[in-house]
């Protein structure tokens, strides 16, 4: 195999490339013929482009468009988060009253005295300052910040921008990969500008065209490959744009704590502290059969290659899901029994907005399941196939009951779920890949099993 010396990156280091013209088949003769179109091939050809992936992450997103709604709470400790309570309703109604950039600051509802089971979604800057963070209870929030602002979430502002800003990147840049909501990865490499100062021209253009047209600001990593990338976004967070190179890895990306890869969770993090293991550097002095022995062939091969900067990952286009779910975690603990009427209204609001969800992304489904956890945080699910496809609420919510039905209920309620899985696309399921009309809408008034 020949190795050829061709690609110079833009600060003059060379990267090797082989291609594979070992295995020649041809005759002598034939391969002598093609050896001369192959030196002029060679010598005409352009330098690879080094690969630039981005990943962007919205800046505490879910607050953010809160505050474009209420500008008059910047610079203010806010959390969202929890179910609507009445101090939300008394608010959403002065809102008929004056525009919400009016109402004074005083008449929003705080933290303080927060009594319920309720999370948080995520916080602003300043409530983040007092270690108030997304997942944490609302009432230890309450506690640490008590006169952070609370707010409801709105999935449906939430859900606007996230369009919004995820149509303006693919302007720019075509190649998108969606991860949620509020990230995205995007392949810099072939893109007009992707390469100027490693990707950073670029980064700036798409932050700049998106607070331009929804007032949003967004942190960008760029690196060479998706997991360098995530962790390149969060340097210089708010606002910020980092730009990593293969050669940067002792010094930007070695002095990291083990956590700050995607993938190591708090279980894998305290076993490598037990191994004495606290950095990514630390982590790549490890031989790949050592971290195979206490991790597993998988995991332990992995790591080797993550705390190396390898990861081969594809920006993928497109994804199909595999299932479309709801869940809900009670402000209070509910009984299947004493609590029948409030659990039975939660049930059908959650299979409604399933099925909302389904045919608002075009998916059809036909495995239908219910989750549940108990008071004392174990939990349970059910499921059953349907057979044929459907998006039909009454149909989700008659299916989704027979499900609970086979589940425990003797123990009070902390959490109940509903999910849709094997989908296809709507479209397919018309042009006939699957066979028949979409179910029939059935009765919806179904009590809550008991």
């Amino acid at each position: 195999m020949v190795v050829f010396d061709l690609a110079h990156d833009n600060r003059g280091q060379s990267h090797h490339f082989m291609p594979h013209y070992a295995a020649w088949f041809a005759p002598t003769q034939v391969a002598a013929k093609i050896a001369p179109a192959l030196t002029t091939f060679m010598s005409t050809s352009q330098p690879a482009p080094l690969r630039r992936i981005a990943h962007l992450d919205m800046d505490a997103f879910y607050a953010s468009v809160e505050l474009l709604r209420y500008p008059q709470l910047k610079g203010l400790p806010v959390v969202i988060g929890g179910g609507r309570r009445r101090q939300d309703e008394d608010l959403t109604a002065a809102q008929g009253e004056r525009t919400p950039d009016k109402i004074p600051v005083a008449e929003f509802p705080r933290l303080q005295g927060y009594s319920g089971r309720g999370v948080i979604t995520t916080a602003t800057y300043a409530a983040r300052q007092f270690g108030v963070g997304s997942a944490m209870g609302l009432m230890k929030a309450a506690k640490l910040c008590p006169d952070a602002i609370l707010l409801p979430v709105d999935f449906a502002a939430y859900r606007h921008y996230s369009h919004t800003f995820k149509t303006i990147i693919q302007e720019i840049a075509p190649l998108v990969e969606n991860r949620g909501i509020d990230e995205v990865y995007i392949d810099f490499t072939q893109v007009p500008g992707g390469q100027r100062e490693g990707g950073r021209v670029l980064a700036r253009l798409i932050q700049k065209s998106i607070f331009d047209a929804t007032g949003l600001t967004c942190s960008v990593g760029v690196a060479p490959n998706k997991l360098l990338a995530k962790m390149a976004s969060e340097f210089n967070k708010p606002n910020g744009i980092a730009i990593v190179f293969e050669d940067d890895l002792q010094t930007k990306i070695w002095p990291l704590a083990c956590r700050k890869i995607n993938g190591i969770g708090p279980r894998a993090d305290e076993k490598l502290q037990q191994l004495g293991i606290r950095t990514i550097g630390e982590l790549a002095q490890q031989d790949v059969g050592w971290l195979i022995d206490h991790f597993g062939q998988k995991t332990g091969a992995w790591m080797f290659d993550a705390a190396h900067g390898i990861d081969a990952r594809p920006v993928v286009l497109e994804s199909e899901p595999v299932s479309i779910s709801r869940e809900t975690t009670f402000e209070r603990d509910l009984h299947a029994v004493r609590d029948k009427a409030e659990l039975g209204a939660i049930f059908t609001r959650l299979c409604e907005q399933v099925a909302q969800d389904l045919k608002r992304q075009g998916y059809v489904g036909k495995t239908i399941g219910i989750k549940l956890r108990y008071d004392d945080f174990k939990s349970v699910t059910r499921e059953l196939t349907l057979p044929d496809h459907t998006y039909d609420a009454a149909t989700i919510r008659r299916n989704a009951g027979l499900c609970l039905k086979r589940a425990p209920l003797q123990q009070r309620l902390r959490l109940l779920g509903v999910r849709v899985g094997s989908l296809i696309p709507l479209a397919e399921h018309q042009a006939g890949l699957r066979k028949g009309p979409l179910r029939a809408p059935l009765q919806t008034a179904m009590d809550l099993a008991t």
